[in-house]
């Protein structure tokens, strides 16, 4: 079972801030649009998101069918399978948009201790 891209996406309160923290660690800005208050940042294949006022706390991110570069995989492990699989497995679903047979996808879950994990297939 492959899930794909992983990132973590962090909670900012000051976009700009945490854009020139991160950018002194080696990250540069990859993807995002800063006047939608959203950012995705890469060092090497580590990828961070951060975002302003979306969520309040931090996300562990998986994204079916990307790699650490979100380029399509030719073959994956599509969302609507993981979650009948978790399902399965006895894991409570927060939310769920998993309409049709492929395609973009999204469900959330928690964990043990309440981080939440999201499973968001753009392909």
């Amino acid at each position: 079972m492959e899930l794909g891209c992983f990132s973590i996406s962090l909670s900012v309160k000051d976009l700009e801030k945490s854009k020139q923290f991160y950018q002194k660690l080696g990250f540069e800005v990859y993807a995002g649009e800063e006047s939608h208050n959203f950012l995705i940042m890469k060092n090497g294949n580590t990828n961070i998101g951060l975002f302003q006022g979306m969520f309040e706390n931090n996300i562990l991110t998986f994204n079916p069918g990307w790699d650490q570069s979100a380029q399509p995989l030719s073959s994956y492990t599509d969302a609507r399978e993981l979650l009948k699989s978790f399902k399965s497995h006895g894991i409570s679903i927060e939310q769920e948009s998993a309409d049709g047979d492929s395609g973009p996808a999204s469900f959330s879950m928690a964990d043990p201790d309440g981080n939440i994990i999201l499973i968001d297939q753009h392909v």
